[in-house]
C-alpha cells in the first residue's frame, strides 16, 4: 500500500457534535518505568466503548524511556501503537518482530493470548506516540493472535482543500479508506494536523461513540475550547451527523477517534480483557501455566 494524498473538499456536516465533557489525562508510569499520560481511564471504558485505553508518550529524557516495556501478557483486545517520534522493537511469542518508526503504527491483535516486548531502539532525542486499546467482541476473544507492521508511507492520508493534513489510520475519510478496518467496531482513527484558524469537518456515524485528543496547540468545537493534551468526549446526538473542529490561532494536531459499541459486559483484570470475571480466571491460569505462545 502507497500513501494516498489527494486534494478534496471538505466533508459535509450538518450539525456538528458538541462537548459532552473534557478531560486531562492523568501523569502515570508503565512497562519498566516509562512515563506516560493516560487519558482514557478504565472508568470511561463503557462510555467510550469500544476503546479501552489510550496511553500519550512525550520523552526527551532518555531516562524516562530507555527502560521500555518488556515482556507482559495480552488478552481479548487489540493495540494500536502509533510512533510519531522515535524508534520502538516489537517482538511477540507468536514470532513476530518488527521496528516502529516515525509514523509508523503497529497493530495488533492478542486474541487468545500472546507475551511481547515494545523496547527503545534509541539512546537519546525525542520518543513520542500513542497506544490505543480497542476490545474485541466476545465471539473473537479467543481468536489467534494477528499482528502487522505498517510503515509511514503506508498510512493512507489526504489534504483538504484548506490544508488540512489527515493522515487515515483506520475507517474511512474524505473517501479515502485507512490502513485497517474492522467489522465488529468499524472503528475511526485519524490524525488530523491543522493550519491556524482552519476547520476540518468529518462525518460520524450518530450511534458511535466518538473523542479527540488535541496533542499540538488547541482547538474549538462548537464554541469549547480544548487546549494541548486534553481529551474532549464527544457527545452522542442522534440529530449530529459528524463534528467540526477548527483550530485556534496557531496551528493544532489532533487524534479523533470513533467507533461502534460493542455493548457487552466488560471484565478486566491488568492486561486481560475479557467478558466476565471466570475468563478472567481462565487467562491468569493460561499465562501462568505458559499457554500463551513461547513465552
Amino acid at each position: 500500500m502507497t500513501t494516498e494524498r489527494t486534494e478534496l473538499k471538505p466533508e459535509r456536516v450538518q450539525q456538528t457534535r458538541t462537548v459532552e465533557r473534557v478531560v486531562t489525562g492523568q501523569a502515570t508510569s508503565d512497562g519498566a518505568g516509562v512515563k506516560l499520560t493516560r487519558v482514557l481511564t478504565q472508568p470511561l471504558q463503557r462510555r467510550l466503548d469500544p476503546f479501552l485505553m489510550l496511553d500519550a508518550f512525550r520523552n526527551e529524557n532518555p531516562d524516562d524511556y530507555l527502560a521500555g516495556f518488556p515482556n507482559h501478557p495480552h488478552r481479548g483486545f487489540e493495540t494500536i501503537t502509533y510512533m510519531i517520534a522515535g524508534r520502538m522493537r516489537h517482538r511477540d511469542s507468536a514470532g513476530n518482530e518488527g521496528l516502529l518508526e516515525n509514523g509508523g503504527v503497529q497493530w495488533m491483535t492478542a486474541g487468545r493470548g500472546v507475551v511481547h516486548s515494545e523496547m527503545p531502539e534509541q539512546e537519546g532525542g525525542l520518543m513520542e506516540g500513542f497506544q490505543l486499546w480497542l476490545n474485541l467482541p466476545a465471539s473473537d476473544k479467543m481468536r489467534e493472535p494477528w499482528y502487522r507492521d505498517f510503515e509511514a508511507a503506508a498510512i493512507p492520508s489526504l489534504r483538504t482543500a484548506d490544508g488540512v493534513d489527515v493522515r487515515v489510520i483506520a475507517g474511512a475519510s474524505h473517501g479515502v479508506a485507512g490502513a485497517v478496518t474492522r467489522d465488529a467496531t468499524a472503528p475511526l482513527y485519524l490524525d488530523v494536523h491543522l493550519p491556524a484558524s482552519v476547520r476540518f469537518s468529518q462525518s460520524l456515524p450518530s450511534t458511535h461513540n466518538a473523542f479527540l485528543f488535541v496533542y499540538r496547540g488547541d482547538v474549538s468545537i462548537a464554541g469549547k475550547t480544548l487546549g494541548e493534551r486534553q481529551m474532549a468526549i464527544l457527545a452522542n446526538d442522534a440529530a449530529a451527523d459528524g463534528v467540526v473542529v477548527e483550530a485556534g490561532a496557531q496551528p493544532a494536531r489532533l487524534l479523533l477517534i470513533a467507533g461502534r459499541p460493542l455493548d457487552e459486559p466488560i471484565a478486566q483484570y491488568g492486561p486481560f480483557v475479557m467478558n466476565t470475571q471466570q475468563e478472567i480466571q481462565e487467562a491468569l491460569a493460561d499465562y501462568r501455566d505458559g499457554r500463551f505462545g513461547a513465552q
